[in-house]
Order: structure tokens, then C-alpha cells, then sequence
């Protein structure tokens, strides 16, 4: 995955000597650009999020982001004559 496939959601601060990290989402962004990485399971909607450390606070003091996790596995499609015997 390439540095522009990369959809950021988010940011957020890191407190209490590194134990918690309080951060924000962009709902509307997430919503709009990450729309097609959102899976169902059992009837709720859910998006796979990473938090990451940046490697330098920034000029608003944020010291992490939260992106997307846009991995999408391939899938095998299964034929109609494939036995599992």
C-alpha cells in the first residue's frame, strides 16, 4: 500500500505517561472516503482503524493519527465442482 492509498481520520494526543491515547474521528470523512472499506458482521456495521505514532508532534501537539485500514484480503471464489474430499 502506497502513502496516497492511505485515508487519515483522525488524530489525537497521548496521555498519562503513554497509557491512553484520546483522539478525535472525522465522521464525515470517514464516511465519504471510507465508505467502501465499512463490513457488516451479525446485523453492525464496523470499520478496522489503526493509531500510530507519528514520528514528530505536530504544530497542534497531536502526537498520533488514526487512518483506515484498507487492507482488503483476496477472495477465492469456489467452484461448483470443488469437493473438499
Amino acid at each position: 500500500m502506497s502513502k496516497t492509498d492511505r485515508i487519515y481520520v483522525g488524530n489525537g494526543v497521548e496521555k498519562f505517561d503513554g497509557d491512553m491515547v484520546e483522539f478525535s474521528l472525522n465522521l464525515s470523512k470517514l464516511k465519504n472516503e471510507a465508505a467502501s472499506h465499512m463490513f457488516e458482521y451479525n446485523g453492525d456495521k464496523f470499520i478496522k482503524l489503526k493509531v500510530a505514532k507519528m514520528k514528530s508532534t505536530n504544530d497542534y501537539g497531536k502526537t498520533h493519527y488514526v487512518e483506515v485500514n484498507t487492507y482488503k484480503p483476496e477472495t477465492k471464489e469456489k467452484k461448483e465442482d470443488d469437493l473438499p474430499f
